[in-house]
């Protein structure tokens, strides 16, 4: 498999490779499925983790639900943040007709780029991420942690040395 290269020309981090740092920090426990999921594209990650986050079923990656995982929430939050943050800039009918064309010619969606984030970008993002770690099930306590280690980790946007992602082209 291809090796992965988690960051654009612009050197901005990816989606994934945010959400892999926040979970090597606040749940380790949890690189298993980054690494399951880093074989997927990015849209199809987003649409099976909302999927199972809305209906309580199991991920399809031979993963049985194991009550709230952080990885999810991440992603969700990221993924929301990254779509309003390029949202104006971008006709949502140009990304679906894109995204078609990807499907026909068998190419994997490209993860979406985190761009940098204001401080109130950033305060909306902590809100988000504690509201949906609440909702999942997670404790106060938790919630904040996983919060704050997201904004951390967007605010210093200084990755973790840890081994890089496999491609989801696989």
């Amino acid at each position: 498999m291809a090796s992965y290269a988690p960051r654009d020309s612009g050197n901005r981090p990816v989606v994934r490779e945010v959400v892999r740092d926040v979970v090597a920090e606040v749940a380790p426990e949890e690189l298993p499925l980054v690494r399951a999921l880093s074989l997927v594209g990015h849209h199809t990650v987003v649409r099976r983790l909302r999927r199972r986050r809305s209906r309580r079923e199991p991920l399809g990656f031979g993963l049985e639900e194991a009550g709230a995982l952080v990885t999810t929430v991440l992603w969700l939050v990221l993924d929301e943040a990254v779509g309003g943050a390029v949202g104006a800039a971008v006709d949502r009918a140009g990304r679906r007709a894109a995204r078609r064309l990807r499907t026909l010619l068998r190419r994997p969606d490209p993860d979406p780029v985190v761009p940098a984030l204001t401080r109130e970008q950033l305060n909306a993002v902590h809100a988000h991420a504690h509201r949906l770690s609440t909702e999942a099930g997670l404790p106060t306590e938790r919630a904040v942690q996983v919060a704050d280690s997201l904004v951390a980790r967007l605010a210093l946007d200084s990755p973790r040395e840890l081994p890089p992602l496999q491609s989801p082209e696989g």
